[in-house]
Protein backbone atom coordinates (compact mmCIF):
# COMPACT_ATOMS: atom_id res chain seq x y z
CA UNK A 1 0.00 0.00 0.00
CA UNK A 2 1.27 3.45 -0.91
CA UNK A 3 0.63 6.35 1.43
CA UNK A 4 1.17 9.96 0.37
CA UNK A 5 1.72 12.98 2.53
CA UNK A 6 1.69 16.62 1.54
CA UNK A 7 4.39 18.50 3.35
CA UNK A 8 7.15 21.04 2.72
CA UNK A 9 10.89 20.96 2.17
CA UNK A 10 11.69 20.73 5.88
CA UNK A 11 10.39 17.13 5.94
CA UNK A 12 13.30 14.85 6.89
CA UNK A 13 12.16 12.03 4.59
CA UNK A 14 12.05 14.46 1.66
CA UNK A 15 15.54 15.67 2.55
CA UNK A 16 16.77 12.05 2.66
CA UNK A 17 15.29 11.28 -0.78
CA UNK A 18 16.72 14.49 -2.27
CA UNK A 19 20.18 13.47 -1.05
CA UNK A 20 19.73 10.15 -2.86
CA UNK A 21 18.58 12.04 -5.97
CA UNK A 22 21.59 14.36 -5.85
CA UNK A 23 23.98 11.39 -5.54
CA UNK A 24 22.37 9.76 -8.58
CA UNK A 25 22.45 12.99 -10.60
CA UNK A 26 26.11 13.62 -9.73
CA UNK A 27 26.92 10.35 -11.48
CA UNK A 28 24.59 10.87 -14.46
CA UNK A 29 25.40 14.52 -15.06
CA UNK A 30 29.10 14.30 -14.31
CA UNK A 31 30.78 17.67 -14.76
CA UNK A 32 27.42 19.33 -15.52
CA UNK A 33 26.08 18.53 -12.03
CA UNK A 34 27.12 21.83 -10.42
CA UNK A 35 25.33 23.78 -13.17
CA UNK A 36 22.02 22.02 -12.45
CA UNK A 37 22.51 22.07 -8.69
CA UNK A 38 22.17 25.86 -8.61
CA UNK A 39 18.52 25.54 -9.74
CA UNK A 40 17.56 22.78 -7.33
CA UNK A 41 17.63 24.30 -3.88
CA UNK A 42 14.98 22.82 -1.62
CA UNK A 43 14.98 25.77 0.74
CA UNK A 44 11.46 27.07 1.32
CA UNK A 45 9.56 24.78 -1.05
CA UNK A 46 6.01 24.80 0.26
CA UNK A 47 4.58 22.00 -1.88
CA UNK A 48 6.20 18.61 -1.39
CA UNK A 49 4.75 15.12 -1.72
CA UNK A 50 6.42 12.07 -0.16
CA UNK A 51 5.28 8.51 -0.89
CA UNK A 52 5.67 5.73 1.65
CA UNK A 53 5.54 1.97 1.32
CA UNK A 54 5.18 0.28 4.71
CA UNK A 55 6.26 3.51 6.44
CA UNK A 56 9.43 3.71 4.32
CA UNK A 57 9.91 6.88 2.24
CA UNK A 58 10.37 5.68 -1.34
CA UNK A 59 9.49 8.56 -3.67
CA UNK A 60 9.09 12.31 -3.67
CA UNK A 61 8.36 15.33 -5.77
CA UNK A 62 7.70 19.01 -5.28
CA UNK A 63 6.59 22.09 -7.10
CA UNK A 64 7.09 25.81 -6.80
CA UNK A 65 5.49 28.74 -8.51
CA UNK A 66 6.96 29.35 -11.94
CA UNK A 67 4.66 32.10 -13.24
CA UNK A 68 1.31 33.58 -12.25
CA UNK A 69 -0.68 30.54 -13.37
CA UNK A 70 2.11 27.96 -13.68
CA UNK A 71 3.98 25.68 -11.33
CA UNK A 72 7.34 23.98 -11.90
CA UNK A 73 7.88 20.38 -10.81
CA UNK A 74 11.11 19.91 -8.90
CA UNK A 75 13.04 17.11 -7.21
CA UNK A 76 11.17 14.05 -8.49
CA UNK A 77 12.86 10.86 -7.30
CA UNK A 78 12.04 7.24 -6.59
CA UNK A 79 14.39 4.80 -4.90
CA UNK A 80 15.84 2.42 -7.49
CA UNK A 81 14.26 -0.72 -6.05
CA UNK A 82 10.78 0.88 -6.20
CA UNK A 83 10.95 2.05 -9.82
CA UNK A 84 8.63 0.54 -12.39
CA UNK A 85 5.79 0.15 -9.90
CA UNK A 86 3.88 3.33 -10.79
CA UNK A 87 4.81 5.17 -7.60
CA UNK A 88 6.37 8.15 -9.39
CA UNK A 89 3.18 8.57 -11.44
CA UNK A 90 1.15 8.56 -8.23
CA UNK A 91 3.39 11.27 -6.75
CA UNK A 92 3.25 13.30 -9.97
CA UNK A 93 -0.55 13.02 -10.12
CA UNK A 94 -0.79 14.22 -6.52
CA UNK A 95 1.41 17.21 -7.35
CA UNK A 96 -0.81 18.01 -10.32
CA UNK A 97 -3.96 17.76 -8.19
CA UNK A 98 -2.45 20.04 -5.56
CA UNK A 99 -1.50 22.48 -8.31
CA UNK A 100 -5.09 22.51 -9.56
CA UNK A 101 -6.33 23.16 -6.02
CA UNK A 102 -4.03 26.21 -5.93
CA UNK A 103 -5.43 27.41 -9.30
CA UNK A 104 -2.41 26.67 -11.47
CA UNK A 105 -3.46 26.06 -15.06
CA UNK A 106 -0.23 24.50 -16.29
CA UNK A 107 2.85 22.81 -15.00
CA UNK A 108 6.37 22.81 -16.45
CA UNK A 109 9.54 20.92 -15.66
CA UNK A 110 13.07 20.25 -16.79
CA UNK A 111 14.87 16.96 -16.79
CA UNK A 112 18.11 15.71 -18.24
CA UNK A 113 18.47 13.75 -21.45
CA UNK A 114 20.58 11.29 -19.40
CA UNK A 115 17.47 10.42 -17.37
CA UNK A 116 15.44 8.19 -19.69
CA UNK A 117 13.24 6.93 -16.84
CA UNK A 118 12.14 10.49 -16.08
CA UNK A 119 11.47 11.26 -19.74
CA UNK A 120 9.28 8.14 -20.03
CA UNK A 121 7.46 9.08 -16.80
CA UNK A 122 6.54 12.53 -18.07
CA UNK A 123 5.56 11.36 -21.55
CA UNK A 124 3.42 8.57 -20.07
CA UNK A 125 1.63 11.14 -17.89
CA UNK A 126 0.66 13.46 -20.72
CA UNK A 127 3.52 15.96 -20.72
CA UNK A 128 4.79 17.27 -24.03
CA UNK A 129 8.20 18.63 -24.93
CA UNK A 130 8.50 22.40 -25.10
CA UNK A 131 11.38 24.73 -25.89
CA UNK A 132 13.82 24.98 -23.04
CA UNK A 133 12.80 27.81 -20.74
CA UNK A 134 14.76 30.46 -18.86
CA UNK A 135 17.93 29.05 -17.33
CA UNK A 136 17.84 25.95 -19.55
CA UNK A 137 17.86 27.78 -22.90
CA UNK A 138 20.80 26.50 -24.90
CA UNK A 139 21.61 23.71 -22.42
CA UNK A 140 22.22 20.63 -24.56
CA UNK A 141 21.49 18.03 -21.85
CA UNK A 142 18.17 19.62 -20.78
CA UNK A 143 14.72 18.74 -22.02
CA UNK A 144 11.69 20.71 -20.84
CA UNK A 145 8.09 19.57 -20.63
CA UNK A 146 4.69 21.12 -20.04
CA UNK A 147 1.20 19.89 -19.19
CA UNK A 148 -2.06 21.81 -19.01
CA UNK A 149 -3.86 21.20 -15.75
CA UNK A 150 -7.31 22.39 -16.83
Amino acid sequence: MINLIRTDSTNTDFIFLVKMLDADLAIRDGSDHSFYQQFNSVVSIKNVVVAYVEDRPVSCGAFKEFAAAAAEVKRMYTLTEFRGKGIASIVLNELEQWGRELSYSRIVLETGKKQPEAIRLYEKNGYHVISNYEQYIGVENSICFEKNLL
